[in-house]
């Protein structure tokens, strides 16, 4: 049998025991004019024994490269030679990354998907995209979940049908056939972190360290599905123990019960009831909510996102999304680490990250040498009486506010980063304190604070 037989074979083998299409599905197929695209469309196409499906071409113009609008005047002619309906999206703005060239690009897909009532979103991703993206997240210290890499299929209607078949099987079949993709210069340049771990990183790992290193980090995939599969069971039964209340804004969970888990499945507990609420949070912010769980007193509240509450009610916890837009919120940073979360001074949202490599970006960024830095570092509005430590002696910061003319209705929007001792750090855009001032070499907190509208 022909390679190109063979492959397709196995293709409709895998979609057909997974039962992905069936006859007159509507099918929309992500073609970049890449070789993994052009691929999954000429299966699609031409494979016998698949449904008859309704496929449409959807191709989304990055403007990221001087020939996009070539390429997409090429996939249009593919799309009119092999009678498929053709879309076509374009970016409204520059994209200068590729998380942002990947979001605009699912906008414009999944916008197709809504207006054209389809069943699925097809691309091109394959087994050697998942050993690149487990290691990628490897190397950015991702959790259990992360390394479970690319799902094969997703909300809202993603399908990736290639994610089981290697690039060197794909490669093959392209050439049996007479597949010429376009070449994407973009696809060598080391700007980009993919391309590194791609180009790089697993050639060099694969000759050097580990021979089988692909195969390995598929492994390591389908163990951590397994894995979260095993918790999601678990996880399921016990929140149907402990919720005794729950709408789309709030939960009501029995303590008594939360406190029988130990800290880590309490975590997972948390990051669950969460997701129910569609609220993403980080391994700090996780960290500080569970521990507000197992020693909040009644009637207290600790503050996770800018309008999420988790607050104490004797033997209740409740979490709650708040419409109390006015309302302060505090971030902490319990131990040092990376990560990010959400301010809210005077109503004003603030975007604040850390990290100890310092390699972070935005308006105000500033650095604290951690060998004395006193933990939780919090980020608070300013109270009366604070006082920051400068070069020639301590000063109010109610008399810098005035001497740098800060109207007084825009103190109350002011951050104050302080130390787990109070000690007034830094007021972005405003003073430093000369506190803590790292020395070339040494270990350090570097944090960076943003806000919308604020230049």
């Amino acid at each position: 049998m022909n390679p190109h037989n063979v492959f397709a074979c196995d293709f409709e083998k895998h979609v057909t025991k997974k039962a992905f299409f069936s006859d007159g599905d509507k099918i929309i197929v992500a073609v970049s004019g890449g070789l993994d695209s052009l691929v999954l469309l000429h299966l699609l196409r031409f494979t016998p024994g698949l449904p008859k499906l309704n496929l449409i071409i959807a191709h989304f113009d990055h403007n990221m490269r001087p020939e996009s609008s070539s390429d997409s005047s090429w996939v249009c002619g593919l799309a009119k030679a092999w009678d498929i309906p053709f879309r076509q999206g374009i970016a409204e703005s520059s994209l200068a990354s590729e998380s942002e060239a990947r979001t605009a690009r699912y906008k414009f897909l999944e916008a197709e998907y809504q207006s054209l009532g389809a069943r699925w979103i097809v691309t091109g991703h394959h087994a050697d995209d998942q050993a690149e993206t487990v290691l990628f997240r490897i190397a950015r210290g991702t959790g259990i979940y992360g390394l479970k890499g690319i799902p094969e299929q997703r909300d809202p209607g993603i399908l990736r049908p290639l994610l089981p078949f290697t690039r060197f099987s794909i490669e093959s079949y392209a050439k049996s056939v007479g597949i010429r993709p376009l070449l994407d210069s973009s696809n060598e340049n080391s700007d980009f972190a993919r391309n590194v771990i791609r180009n790089e990183i697993l050639p060099h790992l694969e000759a050097e360290v580990a021979p089988g290193i692909r195969t390995s980090l598929l492994r390591l995939a389908r163990i951590a599905q397994k894995e979260e599969n095993a918790w999601h069971s678990v996880i399921t039964k016990i929140l149907k123990d402990f919720v005794l209340e729950s709408s789309d804004t709030r939960i009501v969970v029995d303590r008594n019960l939360w406190l029988e888990y130990d800290s880590e499945v309490q975590a997972r507990l948390l990051r669950a009831l969460l997701a129910c609420l569609e609220i993403r949070i980080d391994e700090s912010g996780t960290s500080s909510a569970v521990e507000f769980t197992r020693v909040g007193d009644s009637g207290k509240e600790h503050w996770i996102t800018g309008f999420f509450r988790l607050s104490r009610a004797f033997d209740h916890l409740i979490f709650e999304i708040t419409s109390d837009r006015d309302h302060d919120c505090i971030l902490e940073v319990n131990e040092p680490g990376h990560g990010q979360g959400c301010l809210v001074i005077g109503g004003r949202s603030w975007s604040v990250s850390w990290s100890l490599t310092g390699a972070l970006g935005g308006k105000w960024v500033e650095s604290f040498a951690l060998a004395d830095l006193a933990f939780p570092v919090r980020m608070r509005k300013w109270m009366p009486g604070d006082r920051v430590r400068l070069s020639y002696g301590s000063k109010k910061l109610k008399k810098i506010f005035g001497e740098i003319r800060v109207p007084v209705d825009e103190r109350s929007k002011v951050p104050v980063v302080v130390d787990g001792h109070d000690r007034v750090l830094w007021v972005p855009g405003i003073s430093r304190s000369c506190l803590l001032v790292p020395i070339k070499g040494e270990n350090e907190l570097s944090i960076s604070l943003s806000t919308p509208g604020i230049t």
